[in-house]
């Protein structure tokens, strides 16, 4: 077949427009999983996230997207078979591209997180069988790829559940936690930084010539960074951030200061058999206190008993109110008494908030790990965009190298303007349909704070750059969602973990492959019949 033949460039447009499809599919459902925690944190707003997802995944897709790109073209699939037949072979690939377009929006309409990866390897499985049959299929590849979607949730989990239980031990626990956390600061940014710069210079974009330096030169280069940023924050951010923190801390003080308090005092213990007048006083800044006193009252086991209810007539309660009404039962065992004198613990409104939502940070640590959530958010959409953008337009890339070589062996690099498309594409789709799926992974599946946010996005964001610089396509969605079953785990035992709802991915992650891989080989059949 000659290099950009007349007869090819109609497969080609064909297949620009339905990559573009799938890459604002898996925008709107991959991307989504990316910044559903800081979103569900309230670290960022919805808009934040999709500018940050729009520059990041970008800047993934050409610095490290091309490793994993060439597995998907050329790493499933035995492109050998196709020699002579340039034209099936892109048939296939649009094909492909069609399977995994359907099943991302379909799944993203029913809010379903589900894998991108998966999607386009069940497609590529899929119009192969059909094409080729079991031969067409690279199995040692296809195994490997297979496993890694088993492996990856469990590992992104373990790692973010260890990294949790160790910030929880240093610095969540503490009765003060805001000067453990600022001495940990600087380590946790060195750390972060150090595994980013180490992923891009490591075998990195031949453009920016990092394919040139040394194994050893990356580690250099990234252990400068790291110390640097170490510096940097401990002599900048630290100080800044103690002065920031210690004045929200003094408004909340303040603002508690100021709430409407209700205390119900006691002198002494409530089963004393004579006890002393009792006081329910009402205590408002600024106003004096208004105080009913209960006189010559006989308390059984704390309460008072119906028989005295005339007592109260003195103090100008309304006894026949329904509340007062409730005080005038029979006095027996099965009486449930509205009148304690049991001393109650004074409780401001702050308190009664935290003790509805006992899973929320403190001020001090949502302040501290607020920043460090969005730094390891963009960390984590940079890792899927080097992963995920090349599953999205990988057949693309196939169909472009066919076009303008006139061979299947796709020798050419992968062009810098296709993984800028791709991450085009991704783009808009987070924009337009991405909200749909953020809730079910920020909000629904268990309760994300900074503080266990950073942990599950600095987990699974190094989970996905080790694979992509090994060039194995892992699906992102399932190292952030065994991060966040894992760390809900870790953090209030497996109540904190909505497991139905974890049942559910499960079984949209199970029958992806299959799925796909059916669409893939009936598109590919009607292909067949319709092209060649």
């Amino acid at each position: 077949m000659e290099p950009f033949s007349a007869e090819l460039l109609p497969f080609v447009i064909a297949g620009f427009i339905i990559a573009f499809i799938l890459a604002f599919g898996v925008g709107a459902n991959d991307v989504a999983n990316s910044f559903g925690t800081s979103v569900g944190s309230r670290v960022l707003t919805l808009r934040n996230a999709c500018i940050l997802a729009t520059i990041f995944e970008v800047l993934g897709a050409i610095l490290i997207g091309y490793k994993v790109s060439d597995t998907v073209r050329k790493g499933i699939l035995d492109v050998s078979l196709y020699n002579n037949t340039e034209k099936e072979l892109m048939l296939g690939s649009l094909a492909a591209l069609g399977g995994s377009a359907m099943w991302n929006l379909v799944a993203t309409f029913f809010k379903l997180p589900i894998s991108g990866t998966h999607t386009i390897v069940g497609a590529t499985v899929g119009f192969s069988l059909c094409a080729r049959g079991f031969q067409g299929v690279n199995w040692g590849t296809f195994g490997k790829i297979v496993a890694s979607w088993f492996v990856s949730p469990v590992l992104s989990g373990i790692m973010s559940g260890v990294i949790y239980l160790g910030i929880n031990h240093f610095i969540l626990k503490k009765e003060k936690p805001l000067e453990p956390g600022l001495r940990a600061l600087p380590f946790i940014y060195g750390f972060t930084l150090l595994v980013n710069v180490f992923s891009i210079v490591h075998d990195g974009p031949s453009m920016l010539k990092f394919d040139v330096i040394p194994w050893w030169g990356a580690i250099v280069i990234s252990l400068g960074v790291g110390i640097l940023t170490i510096l940097v924050v401990q002599l900048v951010v630290v100080p800044r951030q103690r002065k920031a923190i210690n004045a929200q801390l003094d408004i909340a003080a303040t603002k508690q200061e100021n709430e409407v308090k209700f205390t119900f005092d006691s002198a002494d213990n409530s089963r004393s058999p004579s006890p002393p007048n009792q006081d329910i006083s009402v205590i408002e800044k600024g106003i004096s206190p208004t105080t009913y006193t209960f006189n010559s009252t006989t308390e059984v086991n704390g309460y008072i008993p119906a028989e005295n209810k005339s007592n109260l007539l003195g103090s100008g309660l309304d006894t026949t109110s329904p509340s007062s009404n409730s005080l005038g039962v029979t006095n027996n065992s099965s009486q449930v008494p509205l009148v304690s004198t049991n001393q109650v613990k004074v409780i401001s409104m702050e308190e009664l908030a935290d003790k509805k939502d006992v899973d929320a940070d403190r001020i001090e640590v949502k302040s501290l790990f607020s920043f460090l959530q969005i730094l390891t958010a963009t960390f984590g959409s940079f890792a899927h965009g080097g992963n995920d953008v090349s599953n999205a337009i990988g057949p693309l890339i196939a169909l472009w190298a066919i076009y303008t070589e006139g061979s299947v062996a796709q020798s050419s690099p992968t062009p810098i303007y296709i993984l800028l498309f791709g991450g085009l594409g991704i783009s808009v789709g987070l924009w337009v349909w991405g909200r749909r799926v953020i809730q079910t992974i920020g909000e629904d599946l268990t309760k994300v704070t900074a503080s266990s946010g950073f942990t599950i996005e600095i987990g699974s964001a190094f989970t996905v750059l080790f694979a992509s610089k090994i060039g194995l396509p892992i699906s992102t969605t399932h190292c952030k969602v065994g991060s966040v079953v894992f760390v809900g785990w870790a953090k209030s035992s497996r109540q904190g973990v909505d497991w139905k709802l974890f049942r559910n991915i499960v079984i949209a992650w199970v029958v992806t492959v299959p799925l796909t891989a059916g669409i893939s080989a009936l598109l590919m059949l009607i292909f067949r019949i319709a092209f060649l």
